[in-house]
């Protein structure tokens, strides 16, 4: 993500609907999805009792509030931490921290279990607040729903193997014991976006919290509620309240607070942000995860079904109005398909029905902010200027909401054109025809970004053996990003200005914990002994590491 997608306090622009596709005027074509009759409201859900009930968690003297991008309108009043609030935040979680950590992994893990079971019953109630925090359609928000799951189940069956105590051959086998124990780094301190603000908040901190640790986490503001129904939700579960506090303010005010308290950092967001991040967890030594930006490929060779890679590429590139760091924004067809899997692309794209009601039937939802819609728009502009042409999209769309962007298809797109290596991080994508499959091969490693990929095919193991040659942490083939990220049992991460560090699978909790090798020494020392001189110690040893290698020991 790029630090211009923060998310304004209150969108108030509304942009002139003058078609970039040449209809001026125009308000588009993509279908209003209609909203229900009786559909929930903004007050039927974030009342004043809901809102006591959640800012409990917030370490905050301050005072500040967040806004629905569906109208403007405020959601609700919230604390607002100073740099003062983030310390007293972590010497409570410090505080708490050893109890928790005393606890058997199986004590913990049953947390996460609980908090699975509850999550999925209380769905609807959560549903609601990232609709209204995102703008995002809700099959869109469901995706969170869903990927909170699979993580809590995963490391709610999983955690009691990943730490438990290893056995290693010692330097001198019989004589020397080894083991590697796992232990919590004490209170990590989590920076969340706010494009996925349920399940990159609790997500994250899930495995941290089963491996012993405590969490102070500083959600954006705007997102702020949907990462305290999480805390909340989990405090039912069985979490003691001080393990898990929540700080809110400004990134630039807040943010280094929570680095220079933290004993580990995890931050998702822009890859310039996560320099700072890293710089500032450098100089204090302690370790940090970074998942930062992305400018994602999909490559849709000569054989592929050029159905199932329109339909495909529409849930790639719009899911969540594009506001996804594994989102796809250049898209490349091989010569022979490509006419054809533009018509199809195009008309699916068209078809999308946009809307903004807090039930299923929209296919996308808004923007989040009033920067993220100028973004979409500079680039959108910009390239039709310097000679790219709409295929579809290309409009605002305030006669449904003042962050309404219809999905945009761009083609002709070449550098210098900003959408051309830019991050986008909204409904925009960039078409690129190619012949030859070493060429694109190049061409979608031709960017600083490594974060994930998509390939279609219908030959599996070329699929695979492109894949293998793709510089990006995920590699999808016939499918855009769910596979890969749904997969918890496998790290998800990106290679180069994308990021460091994984979530998920083993990488995803052992980074929340510090190693720590145990080796008991028995019988002899490690040292002459039984007589022997220097000299004949030093022979022993000589002979001994040579039998251990013809043995094949490791």
């Amino acid at each position: 993500m790029t630090d211009s997608q923060a998310p304004a306090a209150t969108p108030t622009t509304v942009h002139d609907a003058t078609g970039t596709n040449g209809t001026a005027g125009s308000l588009g074509t993509n279908p209003v999805a209609a909203a229900p009759a009786g559909a929930r409201t903004a007050a039927d859900v974030v009342t004043p009792e809901v809102v006591a009930r959640l800012v409990r968690g917030v370490v905050g003297s301050g005072r500040t509030a967040n806004h629905t991008p569906f109208t403007g309108e405020r959601l609700a009043e919230l604390p607002e931490s100073t740099p003062e609030d983030v310390a007293t935040a972590f010497e409570r979680a410090r505080a708490a921290q050893p109890l928790w950590a005393a606890l058997p992994v199986r004590q913990r893990a049953a947390v996460l279990l609980r908090f699975h079971d509850l999550l999925l019953e209380r769905q609807a109630e959560v549903l609601d607040l990232i609709q209204l925090e995102t703008g995002k359609a809700r099959l869109h928000a469901h995706e969170e729903v869903q990927g909170l799951a699979v993580e809590a189940r995963h490391y709610g069956r999983a955690a009691a193997s990943y730490l438990r105590p290893k056995r290693h051959t010692g330097v001198v086998p019989v004589l020397t014991k080894v083991t590697e124990l796992r232990q919590p780094r004490g209170v990590i301190g989590q920076i969340a976006p706010w494009n996925y603000p349920l399940e990159l908040s609790a997500g994250d901190a899930l495995p941290a919290f089963v491996a012993g640790n405590a969490v102070v986490m500083k959600p954006d503001t705007e997102t702020a509620l949907t990462a305290l129904w999480a805390r909340d939700l989990l405090i039912e579960a069985g979490l003691p309240p001080e393990v898990f506090l929540v700080v809110l303010g400004e990134g630039p005010v807040i943010g280094p607070e929570v680095v220079r308290h933290a004993d580990y950092v995890s931050f998702t967001g822009s890859t310039r942000t996560g320099r700072e991040v890293a710089r500032g967890a450098a100089d204090r030594l302690v370790g940090v995860s970074l998942e930062l930006g992305g400018k994602n490929a999909m490559l849709v060779l000569a054989d592929a079904d050029v159905e199932k890679a329109a339909a495909g590429a529409v849930r790639a590139c719009f899911s969540s109005a594009g506001q996804l760091c594994i989102s796809i924004e250049r898209l490349y067809v091989h010569d022979s398909v490509a006419d054809a899997f533009l018509e199809r692309f195009a008309a699916r794209t068209k078809a999308m029905r946009l809307g903004g009601s807090l039930a299923y039937g929209a296919d996308m939802g808004c923007l989040v902010g009033e920067r993220q819609l100028e973004t979409v728009t500079r680039h959108v502009e910009e390239a039709v200027a310097k000679g790219a042409t709409v295929i579809a999209g290309g409009v605002a769309r305030p006669d449904i909401g003042p962050l309404f962007y219809e999905p945009t298809i761009l083609d002709g797109v070449e550098a210098p054109m900003a959408v051309c290596a830019e991050e986008t991080f909204g409904p925009v994508v960039s078409v690129y025809r190619f012949g030859d499959e070493d060429e694109v091969i190049g061409l979608a490693n031709a960017t600083p970004y490594g974060l994930n990929a998509s390939v279609w095919t219908k030959d599996s193991r070329r699929g695979h053996a492109i894949a293998g040659r793709l510089r990006t942490g995920t590699v999808n083939i016939n499918e855009g990003y769910a596979p890969t990220y749904g997969s918890v049992r496998s790290p998800m991460g990106g290679m180069k200005d994308s990021g460091l560090g994984r979530r998920h699978g083993s990488e995803g909790i052992l980074k929340f914990t510090e190693a720590q090798t145990v080796a008991q020494q028995r019988i002899l020392p490690m040292a002459p002994s039984l007589g022997m001189d220097d000299e004949k110690y030093a022979a022993l040893m000589s002979r001994s590491l040579r039998v251990m290698k013809a043995l094949r020991l490791r």
